[in-house]
């Protein structure tokens, strides 16, 4: 037998763990991303929180409720703001993990179709028909994903 089929698991193997490691820094970038901006929303939140309270300290009885009516707007402004941030964010993260999915499924269907080839031309005589349903196999399984692939896609 053929040390090529050991040696191409052993590099499948290490192919894998260098995606696991690739999508981990991936999420990790991202939720590095959202805990920068939870950090700058809050210190900002805290800092005009404190200019609130120092006008309110000092404001008039009849000047409370026109303060409290002057911060609606800038509140909801900010936080469609902070949505449209966290959902950039988490956007970017989804396609840059999305493609990155597509890419590693392409390359195991090569693999796959690499492997059944390679059987095939070592296979005995008489098993002609067993690697034919593997080729159709995976064809189909390719022709399955085609349409998943697209909805992911759409949906990013």
């Amino acid at each position: 037998m053929s040390t090529l089929i050991p040696q191409q698991l052993v590099n499948a193997q290490s192919a894998g763990v260098q995606q696991v490691f690739a999508f981990a820094t991936k999420a990790f970038d991202g939720i590095e991303k959202l805990v920068a901006l939870n950090l700058q929303v809050v210190k900002a939140t805290l800092a005009e929180n404190q200019e609130i309270m120092t006008k309110a300290v000092s404001a008039k009885p009849e000047e409370l409720f026109a303060l409290s009516t002057s911060l609606v707007q800038p509140a909801a402004e900010k936080v469609a703001s902070y949505s449209r941030h966290v959902y950039e964010i988490l956007s970017a993260m989804q396609g840059e993990l999305s493609s990155a999915t597509q890419a590693q499924f392409q390359q195991y269907q090569r693999d796959a179709q690499g492997l059944v080839e390679n059987l095939a031309k070592h296979a005995p005589l008489g098993s002609e028909t067993a690697v034919t349903a593997w080729k159709s196999a995976i064809a189909t399984a390719s022709a399955a994903s085609e349409p998943a692939n697209k909805a992911t896609k759409e949906a990013a």
